[in-house]
């Protein structure tokens, strides 16, 4: 039966409205024209995002008058939770800040930036993102050994290194002519307090600049003088700086990590914390970091000012945003770091504090190239240096074979060096995949050459210990294909460690091409739709859901156990076949392919990051497990219905089976095995029901916005 037409228009006197957070069950939540399921899916409605509701249009079935920028309809109460802004908890009165009410990025040194000066950094600021007003520099650092040295020891780049009180005078004076705060920063250690502190001193008496930050942190290479050496270090920087100079601490917010700082010793010294909500790196969600670190700091007196995960997903930056703000009242934020923030990241950070609406969002952001190169491809090479001792292998958790060693101390006795095949100039997303074995060091260098715009080699430090089994991004650069060695990536062995082991795995660069085209030859650079991953082409194209012989055996959200594995949530479904039907399994929509391996427990994968939606621009990932003789390559752009490989035979011999997954963040791109075990809210997050999402998004109908039947509205 048609639905029954409903003005698109605000109903009769709506009443007051109310601003509000939507809290949805999983990414998003469908408007419709009309209050009720039978109309007709208008648009989506975004978790953590701020709208208003009308609680006077209130239906007896549950369904409000919504407003979100340009988009207005109607939503099911029974599925949007709507948190009302101004009811929110008010936050204890805190003293001012110079940061209140702005946007501020952490720098660490240039020789990660493709800027050649601090004008041309600046510049791009405010090309990029004109509401950061605040830029937090690194100033100084010490040895393992004692000593303390400004930044620029450990800095190539020319005029973005910083290594003297000149040099601050430089930055002060560059970032001013653009409307731009200098901010000083460094790691407190206290193995040499003398030398620290009369450095740190040093850079707050420059004029101009606006504060001090010390990272304050309970793993080996940060603060080492224990709890006695605490008093004494800041009592020597307290009595030569102004009463009212502001100095705030970057602390790790885990509740875990709260003790092994000595809080307490700090906090006469102090004014202001600046948790580091790093959910990415913590594998977890914004929310979730961010409730955590009020949980633990937020009774500490003392303004909370987070330090915000810059290299995340879009979609994930714009939540971190509002919650931080609208939940938590955070008086202003920080962003990590200059150097892996990309132009998609700094659009979406580019929101003033106290923003209720969404800013206008940029075009969907096509798929381009994706190039991996493993440690047994032919771009990969490595070496030993006399008398370097060889490299060791071991079968790493994408299904191929990875290298480790040692790491040195004081030289280097070994080397790695990964080459890409790009095919055209551009910008490119850099990662590297950090297994769960053989990484424990805290200071792999890559060193990036080509680099658009920079003369020197961008050197990017990670800590692979923090790391399992993840993609790390090592930034976001710009490649000439003319350059010499543009794009490739050499390490070595030299950590400064003479304890922990270094691994060498694969490489890949992603393209990021706003408008890509979803298919050779194709103009839209957009999906066209979604279809079932199994069955014949005319089987597809009727109306039964999973065609053909297969039947779903394991329902979306179920709990269940799966192989050897504990019970779970279901975050796909599981489809069998009986022997003797079509084995095939296809690309559900068109998109290129992040993963090809063979897993534990999980037999072959393949994982597929998809081209934006038409109609909404909706990026979703999805995951075909349990498969046989897997086509394509990491970096293949498949269309959708292309077959990709076949369906594996189940243990018992008498069918076939196929675990399919859709993920609407990014947690299969950035760990294929990803699960939401008995976590209702990981599962709901992270995944959506391909049944309901397919029946909304298959070819021939009207392709709206996504729609999700069952958890949606």
């Amino acid at each position: 039966m048609s639905p029954v037409p409903a003005p698109v228009s605000r109903p009769g006197d709506p009443g007051a409205p109310q601003r509000a957070i939507a809290n949805t069950p999983g990414s998003w939540a469908n408007l419709r024209n009309g209050p009720g399921t039978d109309y007709r899916d208008i648009g989506d409605i975004a978790d953590k995002s701020i709208l208003l509701y009308y609680p006077q249009t209130r239906t007896q079935n549950g369904w409000v008058w919504v407003e979100q920028g340009r988009r207005s309809g109607w939503a099911a109460t029974f599925v949007v939770d709507f948190e009302p802004i101004e009811d929110l908890p008010q936050q204890p009165e805190q003293p001012q800040t110079p940061y209140d009410d702005r946007i501020a990025v952490w720098h660490w040194k240039g020789d990660v930036l493709p800027d050649n000066s601090i004008d041309e950094l600046a510049q791009r600021l405010k090309r990029t993102a004109p509401r950061v007003t605040e830029v937090f520099v690194k100033t100084s650092d010490c040895t393992a050994q004692g000593g303390a040295n400004w930044q620029g020891t450990w800095d190539s780049s020319r005029d973005l290194a910083l290594d003297g009180p000149e040099r601050i005078d430089r930055w002060v004076s560059a970032l001013g002519r653009y409307g731009m705060n200098f901010h000083a920063w460094c790691v407190a250690r206290g193995l040499d307090p003398v030398a620290e502190t009369n450095l740190i001193v040093q850079a707050c008496q420059r004029p101009g600049v606006r504060s001090l930050i010390l990272d304050v942190e309970p793993y080996e290479g940060f603060w080492s003088a224990g709890r006695e050496g605490i008093r004494p270090f800041m009592l020597r920087i307290r009595r030569q700086l102004p009463a009212d100079f502001h100095i705030g601490m970057s602390v790790d917010p885990r509740r875990h990590h709260y003790h092994g700082i000595w809080p307490e010793e700090w906090r006469p010294f102090i004014n202001s914390i600046h948790p580091q909500v790093y959910w990415v790196t913590f594998g977890n969600l914004p929310q979730e970091a961010l409730q955590e670190a009020w949980e633990v700091w937020g009774d500490f007196g003392l303004p909370l000012i987070p330090v915000l995960q810059g290299n995340a997903d879009a979609s994930e930056i714009r939540v971190a945003h509002t919650l931080a703000t609208r939940r938590h009242g955070a008086p202003a934020l920080g962003w990590w770091r200059l150097g892996v923030i990309g132009d998609t990241q700094f659009s979406a950070l580019n929101r003033a504090i106290g923003t209720d609406m969404p800013e206008p969002e940029l075009p969907p952001e096509g798929n381009g190239d994706l190039v991996l190169v493993r440690p047994n491809d032919s771009g990969f090479a490595r070496g030993a240096y006399i008398g370097g001792a060889g490299f060791q292998s071991f079968r790493g958790a994408l299904g191929w074979t990875a290298w480790y060693r040692p790491t040195q101390g004081s030289r280097s006795a070994a080397w790695a060096h990964w080459t890409p095949a790009l095919q055209r100039s551009g910008t490119y997303e850099l990662a590297v995949f950090v297994p769960d074995e053989h990484a424990s060091t805290q200071h792999a260098s890559y060193q990036i050459y080509g680099v658009r715009g920079s003369e020197t080699l961008v050197t990017v430090e990670i800590d692979q210990s923090r790391y399992s089994n993840q993609w790390v991004t090592l930034g976001v650069y710009a490649f000439e294909l003319g350059e010499s060695r543009a794009g490739s990536v050499f390490i070595t062995d030299l950590t400064g460690e003479d304890d922990r082991e270094i691994a060498f795995d694969a490489l890949r660069w992603r393209e990021l091409r706003s408008g890509a085209p979803a298919v050779p030859g194709s103009s839209t650079g957009l999906a066209d739709g979604y279809d079932a991953p199994v069955g014949a082409a005319v089987e597809r194209r009727g109306v039964q859901m999973w065609p053909g012989d297969w039947q779903d055996q394991g329902l979306f959200g179920q709990l269940a156990q799966r192989g050897g594995m504990p019970e779970a949530y279901q975050p796909g479904v599981t489809l069998t076949l009986q022997q003797g039907g079509r084995q095939a399994v296809y690309a559900c929509a068109s998109g290129v392919v992040t993963f090809v391996g063979e897993l534990p427990e999980w037999g072959e994968i393949i994982i597929i990051r998809h081209d934006p939606l038409t109609g909404s621009g909706r990026v979703l990932t999805s995951r075909y497990s349990h498969i046989e003789n897997a086509q394509p390559q990491i970096g293949t752009r498949v269309r959708r219905g292309e077959q990709i490989a076949g369906a594996a035979p189940a243990s018992n011999g008498r069918e076939r089976h196929l675990h399919f997954d859709l993920c609407a963040t990014s947690a299969l791109e950035r760990q294929p095995t990803h699960w939401p075990g008995r976590n209702y809210l990981t599962l709901m997050r992270h995944y959506i029901d391909p049944q309901d999402f397919i029946t909304q998004q298959r070819p021939g109908r009207d392709l709206g916005s996504p729609g999700q039947a069952t958890l949606s509205g």
